[in-house]
């Protein structure tokens, strides 16, 4: 079973990531201390961000593995566009942009964390402009819902995740996709046409790591 090298911003991803890949053998390095300093230092953010988050790559290239995968969207978003590895990087949300181009109807992307939004929207702009398609994508944030996974309130979260799913799903002749991991159980039980991150990222994967 060959490695893959995961790194997370928060520890709660890291079961999400182990049941979408049975296939592979997960190595998991949680920094949240990096996200939380970008926000706070505008200075660091500017200057040292993109090299700390290379620096943390470049350890992780010495750990034997098949692949890394970067499930956190601000860490990809200050990867600088210069970095090359001899290993494989796999970036959680470019199989998802990649599905979500595929689609011609409107769109809802519905977040919990409001500070990703910006983020993750400039970077599907961007992937979509270089797959050369239009998309018609409208960002949807779940107010206050962050807060309960943040503090352990993984129930509540739950819930009223699915609360807002069904009611998109219901109310909305639209395709709704969910754009964080902690949103994907619940987007599972309220609807299997609720595109989520995991559902394209085994395949990239499985791919990825049979070539190496």
């Amino acid at each position: 079973m060959k490695k893959i090298a995961c790194l997370h911003a928060h520890h709660s991803n890291i079961s999400y990531i182990e049941k979408a890949l049975p296939f592979a053998s997960c190595m998991h390095f949680v920094d949240p201390g990096l996200v939380h300093r970008v926000k706070t230092d505008p200075k660091f953010a500017a200057e040292s961000a993109g090299a700390k988050v290379e620096k943390q790559l470049k350890w992780m290239e010495e750990c034997s593995a098949a692949a890394i995968l970067l499930t956190c969207t601000n860490y990809i978003a200050l990867l600088p566009e210069a970095f090359t590895s001899d290993v494989p990087i796999i970036k959680i949300d470019e199989p998802y942009f990649r599905r979500i181009c595929e689609i011609e109807e409107p769109q809802l992307i519905v977040f919990t964390n409001p500070e990703t939004v910006e983020g993750t929207m400039k970077r599907l702009d961007e992937f979509a402009f270089y797959q050369n398609v239009k998309i018609k994508v409208h960002p949807v944030v779940i107010e206050g819902a962050f807060e309960l996974v943040m503090t352990g309130n993984i129930e509540k979260y739950k819930q009223k995740v699915k609360h807002v799913l069904d009611e998109l799903v219901k109310d909305h002749n639209t395709v709704v996709s969910v754009a964080q991991l902690s949103m994907v159980e619940a987007a599972e039980e309220v609807s299997d046409r609720i595109i989520t991150p995991l559902q394209p990222l085994a395949e990239e994967v499985r791919k990825t790591i049979i070539r190496s």
